[in-house]
């Protein structure tokens, strides 16, 4: 494989990519409707939960919502067992809440409700941070770990570079598709870094096996014989993944599809940031004179 060689193409392709996605963030501020699709988890809004008294389906009682509320994504979960639903809105006013429950009581004349609660921006301001600081804890923890492992600062940058990539790529998806951006927001986020950095690790580790099988000069060709090395183990193992996770979209509820989306946007961008994006990075770090040493002491 001729990586290095390349390594520009693949940056630009990176780089096109989410300069869309930060496009679609300014289009969709220019629009009025935020930059994100943001959930009732992380702006605040209304939680309720409602015995139906009938079997029901999900799609339906979506179309009642946006009806009545003009809220394109609902949220809503079927309580298991019953014939229940926790619904996640917005904030709206009390009229308009009450011409929801109307419109519910009609359709389903047995409705129930059980539960109704506010969530407020307090709350959803402490969960905001509490994503921002899970994912700057697990970047460095692996910035750490990385240059320890491998005795070179510049292989942790060049893995945390790969992940901020990953990151940038999985916010894009979300701007671009205006993919609610919910708790599973979080654990995507966190399932995708760990992910990608395995794989990195992985290829990085192959290169450090390589060291004696290539002269001191010769470190762009042992980057793309290491990746070459281990390329149907990163593309295997991503498919297997992806086929897991496609098949828990096609046949899961939509708040299992918000999920399932952008985290196999992101396992295909993690595999694509260890294959074409760490090694080329790393070895980019390195001054001239550095990539004609021999790296491993």
């Amino acid at each position: 494989m001729n990586v290095i060689e390349n390594r520009k193409k693949f940056f630009i392709l990176s780089l096109l990519i989410i300069l869309i996605g930060f496009g679609a963030m300014f289009a969709n501020y220019k629009a009025g409707n935020g930059i994100f699709n943001w959930d009732v988890e992380f702006t605040g809004g209304t939680s309720m939960e409602i015995d139906l008294g009938e079997e029901y389906e999900v799609t339906e009682l979506e179309e009642i919502i946006r009806e009545v509320t003009g809220q394109t994504s609902p949220q809503i979960q079927q309580i298991l067992g019953t014939n229940g639903a926790r619904i996640r809105i917005q904030s709206v006013d009390s009229q308009t809440r009450m011409n929801l429950l109307n419109v519910l009581w009609d359709r389903y004349p047995s409705a129930e409700l059980k539960e109704s609660n506010d969530i407020s921006g307090t709350v959803s301001r402490e969960m905001q941070q509490a994503a921002l600081k899970a994912t700057l804890i697990a970047g460095a923890a692996m910035l750490l770990y990385i240059s320890i492992r491998f005795r070179d600062f510049r292989a942790g940058s060049s893995a945390i570079i790969a992940l901020i990539h990953d990151v940038l790529i999985v916010l894009a998806s979300y701007a671009v598709l205006r993919i609610p951006v919910n708790n599973g927001f979080i654990a995507v986020l966190l399932t995708v870094l760990g992910y990608s950095v395995n794989s990195t690790i992985v290829i990085f580790d192959r290169i450090r096996e390589n060291k004696n099988k290539f002269k001191p000069y010769q470190m762009a060709e042992r980057i793309d014989k290491s990746i070459g090395q281990t390329l149907s183990r990163s593309i295997n193992t991503s498919l297997t993944t992806l086929f897991t996770i496609g098949a828990i979209y096609v046949i899961g509820v939509p708040s299992i599809k918000e999920f399932a989306l952008p985290m196999m946007i992101g396992i295909i961008a993690g595999a694509y940031s260890s294959i074409c994006i760490s090694g080329p990075v790393w070895y980019s770090l390195m001054s001239k004179k550095t990539r004609e040493l021999q790296y491993d002491k």
